[in-house]
């Protein structure tokens, strides 16, 4: 990968097709400016993979901080960048939602019929606001809120769950001690450096997704619907981001989110073809709340991560 690819501006990113979160219109209570560290999910570490002088290079780059969490799963090597500092996770959220709903209920809830009106559609909805005379079902809103990141489609989900507390509820239950959320869309994509509401690290996401797509946390045939959702990544940052950084032909999981202050992340799991699973949990944030969007930061830190990990792997 090189490091020439232009920078996106906020205007032409959030507005890209309605397909990426927009930044909330409420502001909260700045926080202290230094990014609290979360405490990391697992308390066994696996070993660590060298320095990675790389990625603190593209911070640079990109005037950026940027999290890592990369794990091999066949040798259980990992690249850890920053890896248990907090991060919002935007709109990477959902795919984490949509387990929730698929855990807590039997295959056959899919089949409800949600309705909801036009007060509670977002900018960041495409599909929701095509269906609102007719409602859309659990498996319907799953696809919007997983494939196309619509707003209003993670925000039913959400309140299928029952609130943001409860998927907090879910991620204690995956063992995950890091992850909060504590409001909706689009207040999630605040992404205020240093407030701790709707944030998570790259190890604790990175490690939820290892156990809802490639893990025990779902039953089968959930499982199965939920990893078909991700490999399907409809949204133009899905293209731009880690799946950018793999070489063709390797299959991607993935889940991205965008919010203000330059907030660009990449939920993965990428299937080389002659080796295990791996991980790749990128997370990054910028000073400025109306800074430029700079996407190759995360696909050329997929790129470290494939070269690094997928020979051992």
């Amino acid at each position: 990968m090189t490091s020439s690819g232009p920078a996106v501006t906020r205007r032409a990113l959030l507005g890209a097709a309605a397909l990426l979160p927009l930044a909330g219109c409420a502001k909260s209570t700045p926080a202290p400016a230094s990014p609290p560290t979360a405490t990391p999910s697992s308390s066994a570490p696996s070993p660590s993979v060298g320095q990675h002088d790389r990625l603190t290079e593209l911070e640079r780059t990109y005037d950026a901080r940027l999290g890592l969490y990369a794990l091999a799963t066949g040798t259980g090597e990992v690249i850890a960048h920053r890896a248990d500092e907090r991060f919002a996770f935007c709109s990477t959220f959902k795919g984490l939602a949509a387990a929730a709903v698929l855990d807590r209920n039997p295959l056959s809830h899919l089949d409800t019929l949600v309705r909801y009106t036009e007060a509670d559609l977002l900018k960041n909805a495409s599909v929701t606001p095509r269906h609102v005379s007719t409602g859309m079902t659990i498996r319907q809103l799953c696809d919007a809120a997983v494939r196309y990141s619509d707003g209003t489609a993670g925000n039913l989900l959400l309140r299928d769950l029952g609130g943001p507390a409860e998927l907090t509820a879910y991620a204690r239950g995956l063992g995950d001690t890091v992850t909060r959320m504590d409001r909706i869309e689009p207040l999630i994509t605040e992404a205020t450096p240093g407030d701790p509401r709707d944030t998570t690290s790259p190890r604790a996401f990175g490690s939820d997704y290892r156990k809802i797509v490639l893990g025990d946390a779902l039953p089968p045939a959930k499982g199965a619907f939920l990893r078909d959702l991700l490999e399907r990544n409809a949204t133009g940052a899905g293209a731009a981001r880690v799946r950018a950084g793999v070489p063709k032909g390797w299959t991607v999981a993935d889940k991205t989110g965008t919010g203000s202050y330059g907030t660009l992340n990449d939920i993965a799991v990428v299937w080389p073809p002659k080796s295990a699973p791996l991980i790749i949990s990128i997370m990054s944030s910028k000073t400025t709340e109306d800074a430029a969007y700079d996407q190759v930061l995360i696909a050329e830190a997929a790129a470290y991560a494939v070269t690094t990990l997928a020979p051992r792997g």
